[in-house]
C-alpha cells in the first residue's frame, strides 16, 4: 500500500470528503435502516460538511494516497462550561476508506487540539466493528449510545397493582422535586460518575413551569399508592440535540428524552408500563419511529433500553488526555 500523506483539512477537500461520507453513510444504513437515505448522495452530504466546517474552532486532518483523499477527521470545541476543555468529532466529522487510517488521522489532528488545551475528546461513530476497534486502540472508550427503533404497534399497557399513570399539573411540582433529582443522583454515583452539578429546587420548579407550558412535550407520571415514583418525557426528534443531520431518522420520530424511577420503585414494573404507555401514545400521534440515548456506564439504562427494542446504532466515544 502506498504511503499515507497527512495534511490539515481544508476547503479543497470538501467535495472528495462528501463522497467518503456518503459511502460511509450507506454502510451505516445497512446497520440502521431508519437513517435518512438521501445522505448516500454526496451532493446531500456536502452541505452537512460545509455547515460543520463553519463551527468556531473547527480543525482537523485529511489523509491522501497518491494525491487522492482516502479519509478525514475534523472536530471543534463545544460548550466548555458543560464538557470541559473539549473537541467533538460529530457524526459527519469523519470518514475513511480503511479503518486503520482513522488512527493516523486522529493522531495528526489531536496534536493541535491538545496543544490548544482541549484534552477531552468526543467522537460519534457508526457501530462498524473495524472502525470502533481502531478508535478503541487510540485510547477511546464508549460513553453513550443512541438507540433507534420502529414504532411498536398495538402495545398493551399493564400497570402494577396500586399504580396509575397521570399527566403533570402545576399543583404537583413540589411533590416532583425528589423525582427530578433521582436521575442526576444516579448518574453521579458509580459507575457513571457524572461530574454534572445537581439542579437546585428553584431550577427544577422553573423547568417544570416551562414543561407545563410546552405543547410539544408529552409527560407521563407514574404514581404508586398515590405517590409520584417515575417520569417519562417525549418530544419530537427535532427538539433533540443528539439526533440531527445524518443521525436523524428519515421517518417521523419521537424522542424519549427523560426517564427516571425512584430507587425504591425500580423493578416494580412501573417503568415498563410507562414505556409501553409512551409507545401507545406515539402510535396514536402518528409517529413511525422512536429514539432515545443512554450512558453505557448506567447499568440500569444500558440493559433496560435494548430490552425494550432500541438498537444502539450510533456510539459516542470519549477519551481524556491527562
Amino acid at each position: 500500500m502506498s504511503r499515507l500523506e497527512l495534511v490539515p483539512f481544508a476547503d479543497e477537500h470538501l467535495e472528495d470528503a462528501s463522497r467518503l461520507l456518503a459511502a460511509r453513510h450507506a454502510r451505516h444504513r445497512v446497520i440502521e435502516p431508519l437513517l435518512d437515505p438521501r445522505f448516500e448522495d454526496p451532493s446531500e452530504a456536502l452541505p452537512t460538511l460545509e455547515h460543520l466546517c463553519r463551527d468556531e474552532g473547527m480543525s482537523g486532518s485529511a489523509a491522501l494516497r497518491e494525491g487522492r483523499l482516502v479519509g478525514y477527521v475534523i472536530g471543534a470545541p463545544q460548550a466548555p462550561e458543560v464538557w470541559g476543555p473539549n473537541v467533538w468529532v460529530e457524526l459527519p466529522g469523519h470518514a475513511v476508506e480503511d479503518a486503520e487510517d482513522a488512527r493516523d488521522l486522529y493522531g495528526h489532528a489531536a496534536a493541535r487540539w491538545v496543544e490548544e488545551g482541549n484534552k477531552r475528546h468526543y467522537a460519534l461513530l457508526p457501530p462498524e466493528p473495524e472502525l470502533i476497534d481502531a478508535w478503541f486502540r487510540l485510547g477511546f472508550g464508549q460513553q453513550q449510545a443512541h438507540g433507534y427503533q420502529e414504532m411498536p404497534r398495538g402495545v398493551e399497557v399493564r400497570l402494577p397493582v396500586g399504580c396509575e399513570i397521570r399527566s403533570p399539573e402545576e399543583s404537583m411540582i413540589d411533590d416532583l422535586l425528589e423525582l427530578d433529582l433521582a436521575l442526576p443522583r444516579h448518574q453521579a454515583a458509580a459507575p457513571v460518575f457524572s461530574p454534572r452539578t445537581l439542579p437546585t429546587e428553584e431550577e427544577i420548579r422553573r423547568e417544570w413551569q416551562e414543561t407545563l407550558g410546552n405543547d410539544e412535550e408529552e409527560v407521563f407520571l407514574g404514581f404508586c399508592d398515590g405517590r409520584p415514583v417515575a417520569c417519562w418525557a417525549y418530544v419530537p426528534v427535532e427538539r433533540s440535540r443528539h439526533f440531527h443531520g445524518l443521525g436523524r431518522p428519515a421517518r417521523r420520530s419521537s424522542y424519549l428524552g427523560f426517564a427516571v424511577t425512584l430507587p425504591e420503585s425500580r423493578g416494580s414494573g412501573i417503568g415498563l408500563a410507562l414505556t409501553n404507555a409512551g409507545f401507545a401514545w406515539a402510535e396514536r400521534e402518528g409517529y413511525e419511529a422512536m429514539v432515545t440515548d443512554w450512558r453505557v456506564t448506567n447499568l440500569l439504562a444500558s440493559r433496560f433500553w435494548p430490552s425494550r427494542g432500541f438498537r444502539a446504532s450510533v456510539l459516542r466515544l470519549y477519551r481524556s488526555i491527562p
